[in-house]
């Protein structure tokens, strides 16, 4: 509860920094909905607004001196990195984080993303994938795996009754940690305020890169030291093929001969020049960055090798191993100003308060500027940053679109790729398609098999027949 002598120091406080136009409703406002007000204004960082204005626009990349980053390749031997990452998860000192503040709108689902129907068969929400599979590696390495998962201030409410509607999926609720993601104002394009409504600034969501912020602010961070966590597995919601825990990749991470153990990625090899994703570059003095799709200039974008390869063809799919001391590093300092990742501004319509019509306006163009921080961003901080390449089929079949590509159909046609790929391993015959693709409905539970080889001891079908519905 703000005390009644802080009002007047947030109206000098936005009065200094030339934003006191947001205050213009505060004395119309009811005595609960002026306090709401004022504790969000609280929480407003002025300096570090006021530099994101002066800075004006972002510094634009030397694309010329950016490259193709080196990767440990797929099929690469390591089994001592598997021994390493072995020991790390007996050891309790890793944990799951998973960004989660997505709403299944573009999908046509009422909803947090996480709560979006994924499995191929049984239609398992997302979260109930990713608990099912923690809680197979809690078993297969004898330790707890604490779960850290960021929601949004939209969707923070229902995932936390939908965990407890579906009783923490089986797992200690204690091993679950929900926070929601932060915020930051928007402004107009000549450095302003904005208001949602009479009693609320127009915000957005900070970005994937926000979600090193929430766990400092949350107390996550505090939580893992508690724990004795050492490293985090990264990931977001609407991918149901992601390998929570991957011993192979948290050793190479975690070796200082492959990296710092500061931060590290996972790729595919991008299926065309055209693909929407971002790529892994090295981006000046050995450091890895990111160069989303969207800024690749074209000539990179389509560039090939002597054997026609596409040279820029590390894409990434949002898993990475991050160790908590460089998360603790970070944000060292608290919150805004000791927050080492940049701001990006996006041009973007928001929502805004007109006193002239008394109505929040949904504007037809761009009216405003939103920032927002990348997590990829703090690759070029590390040390030394390892990237490994994984093959798309058994980790990467993303749920974003309603149709099309990474949509529910082209997910479960992976998913099934997948399992009918790690049944034909032991001996089973699976229908394909002419085009490869497996021609039936087949779903793996995590109980059952993790990776591949885990069905050597399961009771397998000799036969599926093409069109089945199958479960193991």
């Amino acid at each position: 509860m703000l005390s009644a002598e802080t009002e007047p120091r947030i109206a000098e406080a936005f009065s200094k920094h030339g934003q006191s136009q947001v205050l213009r409703h505060i004395d119309a406002l009811p005595s609960r909905g002026r306090a709401e007000f004022l504790a969000q204004l609280a929480e407003v960082d002025l300096a570090l607004i006021a530099r994101l204005v002066a800075a004006g626009g972002e510094a634009k990349m030397d694309y010329s001196r950016i490259a193709p980053a080196p990767y440990v390749a797929l099929g690469a031997s390591n089994a001592d990195a598997r021994a390493h990452g072995e020991s790390l998860l007996r050891a309790g000192k890793v944990a799951a984080f998973t960004v989660a503040g997505g709403q299944g709108t573009r999908l046509g689902w009422r909803g947090p993303k996480g709560t979006y129907p994924a499995t191929v068969v049984t239609g398992k929400p997302l979260f109930r994938v990713f608990a099912e599979q923690i809680a197979a590696a809690e078993k297969r390495y004898g330790c707890a795996i604490p779960w850290y998962i960021m929601t949004s201030p939209l969707n923070d409410a229902d995932t936390r009754a939908f965990f407890k509607d579906n009783n923490w999926f089986g797992r200690n609720p204690a091993d679950t940690f929900l926070f929601p993601q932060g915020t930051m104002p928007s402004i107009t394009f000549d450095g302003k305020l904005m208001l949602e409504t009479p009693g609320s600034l127009a915000v957005n969501p900070d970005g994937h890169g926000g979600a090193i912020r929430a766990l400092h602010h949350s107390g996550a961070l505090e939580d893992m030291q508690a724990r004795g966590i050492a490293h985090m597995s990264y990931f977001q919601v609407d991918n149901p093929l992601v390998k929570i825990v991957d011993p192979v990749f948290l050793g190479l991470h975690a070796q200082s001969a492959h990296s710092s153990g500061e931060m590290s990625s996972k790729m595919v090899a991008k299926r065309d020049a055209a693909e929407k994703v971002g790529v892994f570059c090295d981006v000046g003095g050995g450091k890895t960055g990111v160069v989303e799709y969207s800024d690749m200039p074209a000539e990179l974008t389509g560039s090939v090798d002597a054997k026609g390869a596409l040279r820029f063809n590390a894409g990434s799919i949002a898993i990475h191993a991050i160790a908590l001391a460089f998360m603790e590093r970070l944000t060292a300092g608290g919150e805004g100003t000791g927050f080492a990742l940049p701001f990006h501004r996006a041009k973007k319509k928001v929502p805004y308060w007109c006193d002239a019509q008394m109505k929040t306006v949904e504007p037809a163009e761009p009216n405003a500027i939103k920032f927002e921080a990348f997590v990829f961003d703090a690759l070029a901080l590390t040390a030394k940053s390892l990237v490994m390449e994984t093959a798309r089929v058994e980790e990467f079949a993303p749920i974003k679109n309603a149709s099309g590509d990474d949509s529910p159909a082209s997910s479960h046609q992976i998913q099934s790729n997948r399992n009918g790929a790690w049944l034909e391993k032991f001996g089973v015959r699976v229908p394909r398609r002419a085009n490869g693709d497996v021609d039936a409905r087949i779903e793996i539970l995590a109980e059952t098999a993790l990776e591949a080889e885990d069905l050597a001891e399961a009771e397998l079908p000799k036969q599926i027949a093409a069109g089945a519905e199958v479960v193991i």
